[in-house]
Order: C-alpha cells, then structure tokens, then sequence
C-alpha cells in the first residue's frame, strides 16, 4: 500500500511542485493549507494579497484539484498568535532582533501540522523547503543537509526540526533548482508556475516591523537616550523597536564620524552606537540550541556559522557551555552580531544544530 502524505501547499509554486512530485514517485496524498491569521489581526481594514488569503487557499485548491486529491485548510491562528506573533513582539520589547519564520517552523509547520497529520493517519509531512534529509547509519540519526541550489537553502530556518519532525518529513525540492521547479510547474500546467516568491515577514506589511508593533500590537515605544559605549549622551531615539545592531540611518546624531547602533538595552530603554570598527565580534554565546547531527556537544568542535539567512557562513570553533549553550569563537570578526537572531552551525553541508544570539 502507498504510504501517505500531507504535502503543506500555500498556494506558492514551490510546495505545489513539490506535491506533483510526490505523486510522481507513488505516494498517496492530501494537501493542506493553514490559515494563520486574518486581514484584522495584522491591522487591514481592506482586503489584500497577503500569506494565506483566500487566494492562496484557491491556488492551492487548485492544483490540488488538478493533481486529483483531497485538500484540507486548517485554522492554526490562535497557535500562531501565541507562538510566533507574539514571542516576535517579546523579542523586540527586550530589545532583541527576532525571525519569526523559525518560530512558524519550529511551533505551527513541523510541530501543529505534523499533529494534525499523525490524528488523520498519515505517514509523513512534505514541504517545498529547499532541504535535504538523510538517515546516518553510523549514529542512527537523521540528518538535515542542505539543497541542491546554494541560492534558495532552507536549512537556516529548519534548524530547530527535532529527530522525529524529520523522521516524518519529506523535502522533494533538494535537489532542484529554483528555475527546474517553476519549469515543472510549467509543464504541468499548475496556475502558480510564475507567482512571485513571497518576501519579507508574512504578518508585517511593507517591512515596517516597528509600525506593526506601535499600532497593531500596541507595543509601546518610548523615546529615549542615544550614548556611546561609555556612556557620553549623544542624543536621542524615538524608541528602540526601530533599530536593529548595525544600523546607520535614522540617528540623526551631529558627530564627526558616521554612528552605527553597537546595542539596545532595553531595560535603561537606551540605544548605544559606536564606529564601525566596534560592530565587530570574535565570539559569542548561543543559547536554547538544538542539535540535530549529534546528540549532546561533549567537546570543541570546528565548524562553520550562519548568523543571517543570507549571510555566507563563517569558521568558528564551538565551545560547550553548561545550561544548553555554545559559545562561538570565530576564525575571523563577524559584523553585527545581533542578539535575538538564529546562529546555525554547519559541517560541509550538513546541519549540526543552532540555537539563538544572546
């Protein structure tokens, strides 16, 4: 008997030909799409095009009509509310940089849906991720590794999957290429092939993380003082939910040199700059990890360290700490070490595991 599949389709391209694929290969499946929140619960009175608007849903809809299989929406808002919308605005109150789209991973994708398909009797979960999985006979671990196309690698986000999250997961876009994907799309004729990738954070529209916060969120945001690392007043900022570590415009400071913000303190409310030179770290700690190609980091270990997305990684050499940490001692100063932002550890192309930048 074919074994089963939810495939999660938001309606995009990626996860539709990733579901075409599945089919190709003999599995049995079902799509389901999640609605996480409401025009009203990210302050739209109008309608519009957002993540999982109700043109997501007929997209996916339809190429799950086309491809011949049930498709279910769930309503996941409440869960998204309490673990991704509100841990976001927690994170910026306490002056920290947060990313979102690994709590939706961590808490609503591979945690609230995989619950879902375990209760209808499904054998696994898909996505369009760009990823790879592969079982180490050696260590009897599932590993995460990174895709095919360097350009469109997930694995950063993913970092948090447990054992059996990836036990249950099927990636079949690794080892694609983005351009092969919207070529498959194509071919098949799905109505997505050449929808736009979606950008930026799904519940915040235009970017603007702050106005989202002020106004919809109602996360206050008090001005307050601007100084330098020794505590020399420089001026004033309108609130520290508008900046991030490195940032330049904005400041509007009268000083000789351009003024980067090195931190935010949010209980003095106080924003510290400094030049450019002071954004540099060699090192920092690394809290709430989750290690994925080994149990329990017992010994330093050589690797390589993502702190951005987009960011090339970087040589470190990782130190267990007691109370589940690691600290990060790099080859060479990383640029605005950003606490609140997901550190993820690699070796080759295989994910050790991550954690988040204190």
């Amino acid at each position: 008997m074919a074994e089963k599949v939810m495939v999660a389709m938001s309606g995009g391209v990626d996860s539709s030909v990733a579901a075409w694929l599945l089919m190709e290969q003999g599995f049995q499946l079902c799509g389901a799409t999640l609605k996480l929140f409401s025009n009203e619960d990210i302050g739209l009175k109008q309608p519009s095009r957002t993540c999982c608007s109700l043109a997501d849903v007929a997209d996916a809809r339809s190429v799950a009509y086309k491809l011949g299989f049930e498709h279910f929406v769930f309503n996941f808002g409440l869960n998204f509310h309490q673990e991704v919308i509100r841990r976001f605005a927690q994170a910026y109150a306490e002056g920290e940089t947060p990313n979102p789209c690994i709590d939706c991973n961590r808490y609503i994708k591979f945690n609230k849906l995989l619950e879902r398909a375990l209760l209808l009797n499904k054998d696994y979960i898909a996505t369009g991720h760009y990823a790879n999985r592969e079982f180490d006979r050696k260590t009897g671990r599932c590993l995460l590794k990174k895709a095919k196309d360097p350009a469109k690698d997930q694995t950063y986000v993913l970092y948090t999957m447990t054992q059996e999250q990836l036990k249950r997961t099927l990636f079949p876009l690794g080892s694609l290429t983005k351009n092969q994907v919207r070529r498959l799309a194509e071919d098949q004729g799905l109505v997505n092939a050449q929808k736009p990738d979606s950008q930026d954070i799904c519940f915040v529209q235009d970017g603007d993380y702050s106005a989202f916060l002020e106004k919809v969120l109602h996360i206050p945001s008090s001005p307050g003082p601007i100084t330098d690392r020794a505590g020399n007043l420089l001026g004033s900022h309108k609130g520290i939910i508008h900046y991030t570590v490195g940032q330049r415009k904005g400041l509007q400071l009268n000083t000789d040199r351009p003024q980067y913000v090195l931190a935010k303190d949010a209980l003095a409310n106080t924003l510290v700059v400094g030049d450019e030179s002071e954004l540099y770290s060699e090192e920092m700690t690394v809290k709430d990890i989750n290690l994925i190609s080994l149990e329990q980091l017992t010994k330093p270990m050589e690797a390589t360290v993502k702190l951005r997305h987009s960011q090339q990684e970087a040589p470190a050499i990782l130190y267990p700490l007691p109370g589940n940490r690691i600290s990060v001692r790099f080859s060479a100063a990383q640029r605005a070490v950003t606490p609140g932002q997901a550190a993820v550890f690699y070796d080759g192309d295989t994910v050790i595991g991550g954690g988040r930048i204190t």
